[in-house]
């Protein structure tokens, strides 16, 4: 079964890098023009080091999303989200304050920045890193402004949340259903739960409402859906944060532990970026959070504040195994918290003095006006028939 697997995902990435430099090729005999531009993607950083990630691609023709568009049109929009056309190893110049770089993309646009620092603003949580696109060469050089993440002195912890089923409604646990909802809808339509944005903003202004406690999102959605992820943040008053996306390639279509890898990592990445800061753990129980954050807390002993796992299975595993699981968190210096809804976690959240008690009436109130705002049709299986 592995064997055959194997096979036919190595001919699948064959194909689709064959595919990639048979376009690359014909490009070079069209007539060269200015329609490129960089895609920055939340970059972060400490007071030695920043990180960034973006994109150069083609200009899209993915229609601009509304809330009165169709399930047609949405899903062209996606279709044209994940048809990106890569500019395959352009040259990117990098600034950060006085500090320049010139840096390479891969053959799928793809380019990452890792940059030594030697100062930046310790009171502010933002800071700007100037993009611009040296080759493809023309006249008007594409150039863009990312945002890099450094928590500052006044940061009490860190926050590292998974998205689908966490933050916004995705149905993770019915894959077809998850699917209808990712494509047939858009950054207008897709809802968060009930009250979740007011508990991200308590987290992240903190007890002493002035903290900028840094958020970072890890989750499988490919980097194709950063810029509707990012849109529907921004329209729902979601704290924006670095995003840990994945490439969308062939190589994660029969791999089962790829979830759980891509997780660890990029957690494990950021918990090392901080050394000295606590971190706080937000998930559900759609897939593995509780078993990759088990492990983390095993991994980092007494790093971890607490772990919040939205409720989004009923009986998904049995009372020992839960028990289990609380004794293991808990032998780790940290703790567990099953929460139905924000409203619940944030109660736990004030009296642990990480959230201030002024906030919860705030969360509460939130969490009533989400329920009572109309709601877009459910999506279901049939829609994908």
């Amino acid at each position: 079964m592995k064997d055959w697997k194997t096979k036919l995902q190595t001919l699948f990435e064959r194909v689709d890098d064959f595919s990639d430099d048979v376009r690359y090729r014909l490009d070079k005999f069209d007539e060269p023009d200015d329609d490129i531009f960089i895609l920055p993607f939340i970059g972060f950083g400490n007071h030695e080091k920043i990180f960034s990630k973006g994109r150069v691609l083609e200009k899209s023709d993915a229609p601009v999303a509304s809330e009165a568009d169709s399930r047609w049109r949405n899903l062209v929009r996606i279709f044209r989200l994940f048809e990106t056309d890569e500019v395959p190893h352009a040259r990117v110049r990098t600034v950060f304050g006085s500090l320049e770089n010139e840096i390479g993309a891969d053959a799928e646009g793809y380019f990452d920045v890792e940059l030594k620092i030697s100062e930046h603003d310790e009171t502010v949580l933002w800071h700007e890193l100037g993009l611009e696109l040296l080759e493809p060469s023309f006249e008007n050089r594409a150039r863009a402004t990312g945002q890099i993440l450094i928590p500052p002195a006044t940061a009490k912890f860190g926050v590292i949340s998974d998205i689908d089923d966490t933050v916004i409604k995705t149905n993770v646990t019915n894959k077809l259903k998850m699917l209808a909802t990712t494509v047939l809808s858009n950054e207008h339509t897709r809802l968060p739960f009930e009250g979740v944005a007011e508990f991200y903003r308590a987290l992240q202004t903190g007890r002493e409402g002035n903290e900028n406690n840094p958020i970072f999102y890890v989750s499988s959605s490919p980097w194709n859906l950063f810029t509707l992820l990012i849109e529907l943040f921004k329209k729902r008053e979601i704290p924006l944060g670095p995003l840990f996306l994945k490439d969308f390639g062939t190589h994660t279509i029969f791999n089962a532990s790829d979830h759980r890898t891509h997780k660890l990592e990029n957690i494990r990445r950021i918990l090392d970026t901080y050394p000295h800061l606590p971190f706080i753990l937000i998930g559900d129980d759609g897939e593995q959070d509780p078993q990759i954050y088990r492990q983390v807390v095993s991994e980092y002993p007494n790093k971890i504040r607490v772990i919040y796992i939205r409720k989004v299975r009923e009986n998904v595993a049995s009372e020992e195994e839960v028990l289990n699981l609380i004794r293991e968190v808990r032998e780790s210096g940290s703790q567990i918290i099953f929460a139905p809804d924000s409203e619940y976690a944030a109660l736990h959240a004030a009296g642990e003095n990480l959230i201030a008690a002024k906030s919860l009436s705030d969360i509460k109130e939130e969490k009533q006006l989400d329920k009572a705002a109309p709601k877009a049709e459910d999506l279901t299986e049939e829609d994908l028939m």
